[in-house]
């Protein structure tokens, strides 16, 4: 049986492993940290091609994830499609549009917007709630024979030598593992709150202002910031205050959420994903810097690394 270490144990770690079991690989994740403790049970979750390069390559990978998440809706796993409205200007990547499932996607509709927002769509999305999706994620990998280690690997040397095939999805950590001066972290910072009873929206029109709701079976998300090359992971009471108030902006709701937890991550931002086999250490795949579209592609990703790395 061949063999293969991930790196890595959040969303694109965990379906990267899971892509690999399912062509017969016996595989070991590695990582610093278990799922519960990564970004990826941080986040709202939803499928959002957000702060993501190349385009191309990210409406592609996108389409694929999109198409595994029909197949993997299970009453307890988190996984629903639910309406998004997605603000667009006409700097905006709008191409993921055209491959969406007839009947799926249209124009909003002035009436149905958002204050402050010019021009949306309205999508039936994949929404996959961390709280129950990466358990069920990881009990599947343990359950077809999987071996997580709790272990930071911290560099590439010593990543070559864990198995003829490694695959590096270490999200922000790959900025030491692999000295990567393209990745930077962008800041994040968001409320969960008391489920509130309107359609989920985001609005990343205005870099520095980011704006959006997820609502989710038990609570909502609302966000957020996108500060670029920050390492605060602190919760700001001034951020708290402008995503308060950004989102009251909206005209949605007309009295403040109730916040249950203030949460803050750090997305791997690239300038381009690194998609691709190591130049000095051929045994290693690196699959990271997905900026905050983490799970909206990495099911697809992981679908096209497998057949990179198959023949190998």
């Amino acid at each position: 049986m061949k063999s293969a270490t991930v790196i890595g144990c959040g969303i694109v770690g965990l379906t990267s492993a899971i892509k690999l079991q399912e062509k017969g690989y016996k595989v070991t994740i590695i990582a610093k940290e278990r799922f519960d403790k990564t970004l990826s049970n941080k986040v709202g979750a939803i499928w959002f091609p957000f702060e993501i390069h190349p385009k191309e390559k990210a409406n592609y990978w996108a389409k694929l994830a999109f198409e595994e998440y029909q197949r993997d809706i299970k009453p307890t796993n988190g996984v629903t499609f639910i309406p998004f409205i997605t603000a667009y200007d006409d700097k905006s990547n709008t191409d993921w549009t055209i491959q969406m499932p007839k009947g799926s996607t249209r124009k909003a509709l002035d009436a149905e917007l958002p204050n402050g927002i010019q021009k949306a769509f309205i999508s039936i999305v994949p929404l996959a709630e961390p709280s129950l999706y990466l358990p069920y994620l990881f009990k599947r990998f343990k359950d077809n024979n999987g071996t997580f280690i709790q272990q930071e690997i911290s560099i590439l040397v010593e990543a070559s030598k864990l198995d003829k095939l490694v695959i590096n999805c270490s999200g922000l950590g790959a900025k030491k593992l692999c000295n990567d001066k393209d990745l930077q972290p962008m800041r994040g910072q968001i409320l969960r709150c008391k489920k509130i009873d309107i359609t989920s929206f985001a609005d990343s029109t205005k870099q520095g202002s980011l704006s959006y709701i997820i609502k989710r079976s038990n609570d909502c998300i609302i966000g957020g910031t996108d500060y670029l090359n920050d390492y605060n992971l602190d919760v700001e009471q001034s951020d708290t205050d402008k995503i308060t108030e950004r989102f009251l902006q909206t005209n949605l709701c007309n009295q403040k959420p109730e916040i249950i937890e203030e949460i803050v991550g750090l997305r791997p931002k690239r300038t381009t994903v690194r998609f691709e086999f190591d130049n000095q250490y051929p045994s290693i795949f690196h699959n990271y810097g997905h900026g905050g579209a983490g799970y909206t592609v990495a099911w697809g990703c992981a679908i096209e690394m497998v057949k990179n790395v198959y023949d190998k």
